[in-house]
Formats: structure tokens, C-alpha cells, sequence
């Protein structure tokens, strides 16, 4: 009786073969299909329950990305902010050395120098003597206050002063020396009556070449032009004033201009006129070179504008790189962000769907 329960009709079996050999091959498909699917589910839990299992490590590591991101940013806001200050340097240092040139001075030797122009101002006083003399030698005076032959060239020009048309003023022009190896000087002097004035003196001026008085069209306009572009001295009466020249000739950004300095030197006279006669003072000049050298200054501008300008390019590319970088970091950033609350939220909906 327990046997015929247990047992199975041989046509059940049977039927059930006859199921197997019918089933179609898309009824294995669906099979390994649904396999798949079930291995494919697990390995999505197993690398959810990973993900959620270290919640902490991922967020730490983005952290810090995220402030390492930031110490760039700054760090490249700092350089552009250096850069932007190299900038405003660089221009303000051009500008300052466009305005205040650079001074370079260089002597030139020369043999012998172009006769300049001796421009003396006597007033009342009256030229007694001028001659030129060689290698610093000047002979005892004969009879001093007394007119005596000269061998200078000597002009009398007479023009309106150029600060007022209303001044006359009068000037004998002498032909300078001109052999500074053999120190040729010019020897002058003049009487003066000193009992109308307390003080007395003689007013030189010093010009450039006295050929160009001799060249001109309109001598008292050259002396004119002279008078408002060079300096005046003066010599005074009683003593025996040594005046040694030098020539600078000055190159500036648009024109050149030529001055005199000059080292004087002065000696008392020692009158051995009789009592009468030293009523009239005497003048005694004498004019010389003081050296072979020439001295020429010239302004150099020594701002390089290409230099500056490398300089500049150098900065916009620094700022141009940095904006780019901090662009890039910002998009990172919010990459990043948007990624951390898209993955917040998936991990929310299984929460939410339970």
C-alpha cells in the first residue's frame, strides 16, 4: 500500500520527458537571462554594501581635494596680485627714467680749440692793451696805465639789452686763444676812474666761436641772443684776475648746447705809479684754456622699451594662466559638488522606497 503511494505512474515521468524534449530554446534564454540578472543584482548590492560601508574614506578624499583646490586658487590669486604689482613697477619705473634722463660724461681731447668770443662790458673804462702771449709768460709791465700795442682782434658792437629794448649796451669783442697745447693766453688791461663810484668792475661774457660774430648778418642780434643765453662775470679793479676756460658742450633730447666754465684766479697789483696817477684804477684780465679737454655731457635715456614690454607680456600671460586655472577649478568644483549630491541621493531612494 505505501509502495503505490510512493510511487509515480510511469506515464507521469513519462510526461514530464515529454514536457523537457518539447521546451523551447528561448525557454533557456530566459533562463540565463534571469541568471544574469540575478549574479548582475548581486554584484550591485555587494558594491552598494561596499560604498556604504566607507562613507567616511570618500568623503575625506573629496575634502581634501576640495581644499587643496582651494590652497591653488589662492596661491594663484596671490602670484596674480605680485604680477599685476610688477606691472604697475615696471610702467612707473619706464616713465620715471622717460622724464629724468641719465647723464653720461665723457672728455674728448683736442689739439687746439675753435677761437671763442670775449664779450667785455668796460662801461667808462678804456682798453688800454691786449696782446697774446705763449706758455703762461707775461712780461714786466712797461708803464702801467699807459696805452700800449696789441696784436688782438677786436670788435666794437653796440646793441639794445635782450631782457629791455630800453638798455644800451656796448661791447669790444675779442678773438679768444685758441693754441691750448702751447697755452696761449690773452694779457688785457684798463684804466678806470674810481672817484665817482665805490666799487668797480668789468662784466665779461664768453660765447661759444668768434667767427660766428664775423659770419652773422646782424651783429648786435647775435650779440643779443648771446647775452640772453650765456653767463656773465666780471673782473674787479686792483688786482690781476687769471681766468682759465673749459668747454662743455651739453647733447640733450631735441637740441645741443655749449657752455664755458671757468677757474679764476686773483693777484693783487702792486701800484708803483706815482700818488697822482693812481687815481685811475687799473684792470688786468687775463684769459686761457685751461686743458686739451673737451667735456661733453649727454642725456641717455636708459629705459629699454622693449624691455618693458617683455616685462608686461610676461605679467598678462601669469594673469591670463591664472584665470584659466581658477576657471577650471571653480568648473571642478562644482563638477564635484553636483557628483557628491547625486550620489547622496542615491543613496537616499532605497530609504525613501521602503
Amino acid at each position: 500500500m505505501l509502495r503505490k503511494e510512493n510511487s509515480r505512474p510511469y506515464r507521469e515521468f513519462n510526461d514530464e520527458d515529454d514536457d523537457y524534449d518539447q521546451r523551447s530554446p528561448e525557454f533557456f534564454d530566459d533562463a540565463t537571462e534571469d541568471l544574469d540578472r540575478e549574479e548582475q543584482s548581486a554584484s550591485i548590492s555587494q558594491e552598494e554594501d561596499i560604498r556604504g560601508s566607507s562613507p567616511s574614506m570618500r568623503f575625506s578624499k573629496t575634502c581634501l581635494k576640495n581644499v587643496f583646490t582651494v590652497v591653488l586658487i589662492f596661491i594663484y590669486l596671490l602670484l596674480t596680485a605680485v604680477a599685476i604689482f610688477l606691472a604697475y613697477q615696471t610702467i612707473n619705473e619706464f616713465l620715471e627714467k622717460q622724464i629724468n634722463p641719465v647723464m653720461s660724461v665723457t672728455y674728448k681731447e683736442v689739439e687746439t680749440f675753435s677761437p671763442p668770443g670775449i664779450a667785455l662790458y668796460p662801461g667808462k673804462a678804456k682798453l688800454l692793451s691786449c696782446r697774446h702771449h705763449f706758455h703762461d709768460y707775461i712780461p714786466p709791465l712797461v708803464d702801467p696805465g699807459k696805452p700800449q700795442k696789441g696784436d688782438c682782434v677786436i670788435k666794437d658792437v653796440t646793441y639794445h639789452g635782450p631782457f629791455s629794448n630800453q638798455t644800451q649796451k656796448r661791447a669790444l669783442v675779442v678773438r679768444g686763444p685758441s693754441q691750448v697745447r702751447q697755452k696761449e693766453l690773452i694779457f688785457m688791461q684798463f684804466s678806470h676812474n674810481e672817484t665817482e663810484e665805490d666799487f668797480s668792475a668789468i662784466t665779461y661774457m664768453l660765447f661759444a666761436k668768434f667767427s660766428d660774430l664775423n659770419n652773422s648778418v646782424n651783429e648786435p642780434e647775435f650779440m643779443r641772443e648771446c647775452e640772453r643765453n650765456y653767463s656773465m662775470w666780471t673782473f674787479s679793479g686792483g688786482f690781476r684776475t687769471w681766468v682759465k676756460m673749459s668747454l662743455v658742450k651739453t647733447s640733450g633730447k631735441t637740441n645741443e648746447g655749449i657752455e664755458f666754465r671757468q677757474e679764476s684766479a686773483v693777484v693783487k697789483f702792486n701800484d708803483k705809479r706815482p700818488e697822482p696817477e693812481q687815481t685811475n684804477q687799473l684792470f688786468f684780465a687775463v684769459f686761457e684754456w685751461r686743458d686739451p679737454y673737451m667735456q661733453e655731457i649727454k642725456l641717455i635715456v636708459t629705459a629699454n622699451p622693449w624691455s618693458s614690454v617683455a616685462i608686461l607680456c610676461g605679467v598678462f600671460m601669469a594673469l591670463f594662466k591664472a584665470a584659466n586655472f581658477a576657471k577650471l577649478s571653480i568648473q571642478w568644483i562644482i563638477k564635484m559638488r553636483k557628483r557628491h549630491l547625486r550620489n547622496k541621493a542615491r543613496e537616499m531612494n532605497p530609504i525613501t522606497d521602503n
